[in-house]
Parts: structure tokens; sequence; C-alpha cells
């Protein structure tokens, strides 16, 4: 029985790639450190800070890499709150509420960024469960995240789907048993459908989605 949609945050309820991609590409060249966006799209898209400033600064000690990663996510949320949601998302989680959906955000951002993005897009009392990849023992590409919140809202892997835009999210979401629909924010459809993807789709306005998800409950 279909019974819960689980939600990606970035890239997925709202594009904030070009600020990150922005913020990191600034920061980073302040250390001598020089990336591009598809440098940006294959190894820094959807991954956990701590990760991502170990291949990219391994030279800094843990005090240094924490203080890079507070002062890089500080710089991002004095520009998220002009943030919007991807078109189609407010009409995607009302749907879902209408026919007793449950909805879970799961999410590698650190938390003082989520929950700011929630607060901001007025969310913050929105889903059933926040899985937070930092408070997990593995974050994503790990499917811990994703087993995690089946497991908080007592759910088979086959009664949930997940919405995904990264590499590291699809793995993590499909490693879970989870299908998964890509959201072609960040990435080519090839690139989501090579990882797993069963759909892709643009935004959640796309007709495919919601042939699909009309389709789920008719069966159900």
């Amino acid at each position: 029985m279909f019974s819960a949609i689980l939600f990606d945050f970035d890239g997925t309820i709202v594009n904030t790639d070009p600020i990150h991609y922005k913020i990191w590409k600034d920061f980073l060249l302040e250390y001598n450190v020089e990336i591009n966006e598809e440098i940006f799209k294959s190894n820094f898209a959807g991954r956990h800070n701590p990760d991502i400033i170990q291949d990219v600064l391994p030279h800094l000690s843990a005090e240094e890499s924490e203080r890079f990663a507070q002062e890089k996510e500080a710089r991002f949320r004095e520009q998220a709150s002009l943030l919007k949601t991807i078109s189609g998302f407010t009409q995607l989680f009302a749907w879902s509420k209408q026919h007793h959906l449950k909805c879970a955000l799961v999410t590698n951002a650190p938390k003082l960024n989520a929950y700011h993005m929630l607060e901001a897009l007025q969310l913050k009392e929105a889903f059933d469960i926040i899985i937070l990849g930092e408070e997990q023992t593995a974050a994503k590409p790990d499917p811990t995240p994703y087993k995690v919140a089946l497991e908080k809202l007592g759910l088979q892997p086959q009664e949930a789907i997940a919405i995904e835009d990264s590499p590291s999210g699809m793995r993590s979401a499909v490693d879970a048993g989870i299908r998964t629909i890509g959201i072609t924010s960040t990435q080519a459809p090839e690139t989501l459908q090579n990882l797993g993807a069963f759909m892709t789709i643009s935004d959640f306005a796309d007709s495919q989605l919601w042939t699909f998800l009309n389709s789920l409950l008719s069966i159900d």
C-alpha cells in the first residue's frame, strides 16, 4: 500500500545548488582551490560537508574543518531567505495530505540550514518526521537515513517513494530499497537513471509524475 513520500531537501524541494556553488567557489578561492560547475555537480552536490572538506582540503585539522564548515553554512543562511520551492511542490504536498500520505524530509543539510530553510519556506511543522544525515550513524550516500525514516514511519520500502536530485541521495534511497524518482534540477536525467531512478521529472508539475501517483492510489 502506498503510504509515504520521502523528500530530499536541497535540489529537490528547493534549488539551493546555485547558492551553494557560488559560496563554495568563492570560499575555496581563499584557499587557492578552484572548482567549476562540473566538479561541483560531481563531487559536492548532496554530500556531507565533512566528507567534501576532507577531499578538497585534506591538510585542515579537525578544528579547522569544523570552522570552515560553519563559516560556509553561515554564508549560505545569509542568502537562503530568498529561496522558493520548486514548481509544483506546494500542490504535491497538499495532495499528499489530502490522501493521508506521510511526508518525511530526509536531508544531508546541516541542522541549522535545514531548519532555517523550513522556517523561510513556512514548512517548519509540515513534515511528519525530519531525518538529518548528521544525526545518523552515516549520512547519504549511505542508505541509513532512508532506512531510519522508514523505521520511524513503521513502513516497508515498497510502501514509500523517494524523490532525489543528487547522485549521493539517489544511491542512498535506492540502496534502502525505495522506488526513487529523480528530479533533474541539478543533474542530467541519464545520470539519475544510471543510479537507479525509475523515473525522472523536471519539476513537481510534470504530468508523468501525477499519472504515476494517481495510479498508485488506484492500486490501493
